[in-house]
């Protein structure tokens, strides 16, 4: 799987979280819960959503590794297969 592909799924699953808000502009060193207003439980449904697409498992131990758009693709392309 590639980046960009990465980058197309986390979108969608933004889009469904956060409805209102457009992750094309989200930078990759922002925080994705504060610049999208969205709240632990979003971001926790957003996380096994993409470790449902992907296949790669997000332990909580890792959480704050993925708060960021950068750091997430970064995490994902270390494991995707």
């Amino acid at each position: 799987m590639t980046r960009e592909q990465l980058t197309e799924i986390i979108f969608r699953i933004l889009k469904e979280i956060a409805p209102e808000c457009d992750p094309s502009e989200l930078l990759p060193e922002e925080n994705i819960r504060e610049i999208l207003d969205i709240d632990s439980y979003g971001f926790l449904q957003m996380l096994i959503s993409i470790s449902e697409e992907t296949g790669v498992e997000i332990p909580e131990a890792d959480y704050s590794r993925v708060f960021t758009l950068g750091g997430l693709l970064d995490y994902l392309m270390l494991r995707v297969y």
